[in-house]
Parts: structure tokens; sequence; C-alpha cells
């Protein structure tokens, strides 16, 4: 059976989940404003006690913490759902990124499951993210010092 392109796209158009925009829109918005402010609140919290860039600091640890053991007791992924790019802050979307092929991958055990797999989704963020810093400091200091500034 040959099927044309135009036939497939009226199939699939057909078949395919409508989602509400602007419903989705404001779940993210929400949800991911609510983890900014949770950010901010430990932000303020911890600035009480310790210096402002070390309790920045303590606000990101916070963050990784809370969302990889969300992630692992499967709190995180159900929020996740109804958030959709709202959970995507960056820094509890990286530590779900991590967890996550942890969790999924516990089973094959802790060297071959766990510890080869729990950064196949983030790995090569950390590696492509190092690699651009080190060319973009090199382009730096080369430019310095042919400017001399």
């Amino acid at each position: 059976m040959k099927i044309n392109k135009k036939y497939y796209k009226k199939y699939a158009a057909a078949r395919a989940t409508k989602t509400d925009s602007k419903k989705n829109c404001t779940k993210a918005f929400l949800i991911g404003g609510t983890i900014c402010l949770i950010a901010q609140g430990l932000g303020e919290l911890y600035g009480i006690w310790l210096p402002e860039k070390m309790a920045s600091t303590l606000v990101s640890v916070t963050l990784i913490f809370i969302t990889a053991l969300l992630t692992g007791i499967g709190v995180f992924d159900n929020l996740a759902k109804h958030a959709g790019a709202g959970t995507l802050v960056p820094i509890t979307g990286f530590a779900n990124a991590v967890a996550s092929p942890a969790v999924d991958s516990k089973g094959e055990g802790f060297v071959l499951g766990v510890g080869a797999k729990i950064f196949s989704i983030a790995g090569p963020v950390i590696l492509y993210g190092t690699a651009a810093g080190v060319i973009y400091g090199v382009i730096y200091w080369v430019i310095k010092c042919i400017t001399g500034a």
C-alpha cells in the first residue's frame, strides 16, 4: 500500500492530540514561576545567615537536591506532566536530566546501570558546555592580547 504525502498529512492531523496552548502556557508560567519564587525565598532566607555569594550557591544546591529527591520518588515527573516547560527552569531541569537516567537504570546495578547511564542525557551538555567555555576563554584571551586591554 503506497500512501502519498497529502493523504498522510491529513491522516496524521486527524489523529494528533489537540493541545490547549493557552492552558499549557499558563500552567508552565505558574509552576515555573513558583519554582523561581521558592528559589528567591530560599535565597532571602539563606542570606540572613550567609554572604550573598554563598547563599546563592546554597540555593542552587538545595534546588538540585530537592529535584533529584522528587525525581527519585516519582513526584517530579508527575509535576512535569502538568507543568511542561515550567519545570525546565535550568537548574531543576538539569538535575532531573541527571537523576532520571539513574533512576531508570538502577535495576541494571550500580556500575553498569546507574554509573554508566547517569550522564547519558546531561553528559553532552556538560561536555560541550565545558568545551565552549574553553574556546570562548581562548578567544577572549587572544583578543585581550591583541588589543592590549
